[in-house]
């Protein structure tokens, strides 16, 4: 007969089971916290009945049994969101000290509260702090309802009363379970908090906001595993020029992750920016280097400008330089307009700047980025009224890029006259007219831009030249 006794060491913070003893627990961290167990593996003999889970049919389910979406009214984050909060679902909000995590909460609390109840739980301020901040935002507290608690279990049972609309936990990192061993803040709490949290949000339907801490290296306070649990994560992050706020998801499980919202704060409060095309280019000045692209950020296209400097190398080696684009691909892209453009770079610096502070991986912006250095070598300023899209091969041959009718029809919307685009993207096709013909992309007529159409890299140099 095989033993059944086993020799185990547990943690006494977080419980974790190890064969071997070990200083330092590898789960929590903790030092000295294992003890060494005998454990009796024997099982009884007699067989355990479980009676299966009920199944649902999706097809049967109506209009009241599937999941709602409150709409916040905030376009920036319902469009984050993917058209609102999804009821029953579990949300972690995520940023810097300062950014404006309670403000946002706060604001969304305001709209969500004329149709409903919300309740607001917070381990971090008093009423009368929270009250304060709402009279300065002109949020109405009619339907709000506070609670100055950070046990979870209590949070839960208040919730199961009062069946809010909206939960916001202010913040995690406070809130303690009394089932779990340990204070408020360490790993085990967060974690356990987190998943009482998910199970009160899917057995009634409510939708709950978590605002998380953010640490040095610029993650959530508290372990990784915190994201797997929650639905949504969103982070807020500062635009660092200009002081807008940008919010961002990093996880969706009811919508895109490529979706941005951009909020500028002021004193009374976060106010959307509708058109952050306007943010991030100057319409009004001309100058060589310059050059003006639009980028896509899930479904929603805004306008950037690209500028470069291009001067003659003082020392041995040119120098390459690049702010919100990735500094090997400019080398690349220097070595085309080298190779295919007969661009002579081999003795000059080369700085690149992407406006607004933004970084940008996206490829359509590589006929902008050699635009803006052609600009610059040869001294020919681009007209302000044109856009460049396109991305470049080794080849020097000018590629198509996505979405292409979306960005047209911003630059349209912004008075562009003029569009450097890839040849493949043009079609040619007969108008009602006989013998005339009209520029077509993506099967769209262009009306109110001219296009001038490019199937190298070499192509370009001549228009900036003409």
């Amino acid at each position: 007969m095989s033993n059944k006794v086993q020799t185990v060491y547990t943690c006494s913070a977080c419980d974790a089971q190890f064969p071997k003893w070990s200083g330092r627990c590898l789960e929590c961290g903790g030092w000295g916290t294992l003890q060494m167990q005998t454990v009796d593996q024997k099982t009884a003999d007699k067989m355990v009945t479980i009676s299966p889970a009920e199944v649902i049919d999706l097809e049967k389910l109506d209009g009241q049994e599937k999941n709602q979406r409150l709409a916040t009214n905030i376009q920036e984050l319902d469009r984050v969101l993917g058209g609102g909060i999804m009821c029953g679902s579990l949300i972690l909000l995520g940023g810097e000290p300062g950014i404006g995590k309670s403000t946002l909460v706060a604001q969304t609390a305001d709209t969500i509260g004329k149709n409903g109840q919300v309740i607001y739980a917070s381990g971090e301020e008093s009423a009368g702090q929270i009250k304060t901040r709402f009279d300065r935002l002109g949020v109405k507290a009619g339907n709000i309802k506070f609670l100055n608690e950070t046990n979870a279990e209590k949070i839960i049972a208040t919730i199961k009363k009062l069946k809010p609309t909206l939960v916001i936990i202010d913040s995690i990192q406070t809130i303690y379970s009394s089932a779990i061993a340990g204070e408020a803040g360490n790993i085990n709490q967060i974690r356990g908090s987190a998943v009482n949290f998910l199970e009160a949000a899917k057995t009634n339907n409510i939708a709950i906001i978590l605002i998380g801490h953010i640490t040095k290296d610029g993650s959530l306070a508290g372990p990784k595993s915190l994201e797997h649990i929650v639905d949504t994560v969103l982070y807020l992050e500062t635009e660092t020029n200009h002081g807008y706020r940008i919010l961002r998801a990093t996880k969706n499980r009811f919508g895109s992750i490529n979706e941005i919202g951009i909020f500028e704060m002021t004193g009374a409060g976060f106010k959307e920016i509708t058109d952050p095309s306007t943010i991030f280019i100057e319409p009004n000045q001309t100058f060589t280097g310059s050059a003006i692209s639009c980028i896509m950020e899930g479904t929603r296209p805004f306008l950037i400008e690209v500028q470069a400097l291009v001067s003659k190398t003082v020392f041995g080696y040119p120098q390459r330089k690049a702010s919100g684009f990735d500094l090997n691909r400019l080398q690349v892209l220097i070595a085309v307009l080298t190779k295919r453009a007969g661009l002579n770079l081999n003795n000059q610096d080369v700085i690149l700047n992407v406006t607004g502070g933004l970084k940008i991986s996206e490829p359509g912006l590589d006929l902008a980025v050699c635009a803006a250095i052609a600009s610059s070598l040869l001294n020919q300023p681009l007209s302000r009224q044109t856009l460049i899209l396109g991305e470049v091969g080794l080849g020097g041959e000018v590629r198509n890029v996505a979405k292409l009718e979306a960005r047209l029809k911003e630059a349209e919307k912004l008075g562009f006259k003029k569009a450097v685009l890839p040849a493949a993207e043009i079609h040619p096709v007969k108008s009602g007219s006989a013998g005339a013909r009209d520029e077509q992309f993506n099967g769209v007529k262009t009306q109110k831009i001219k296009i001038f159409s490019i199937n190298n890299v070499a192509d370009l140099i001549k228009i900036l030249t003409a």
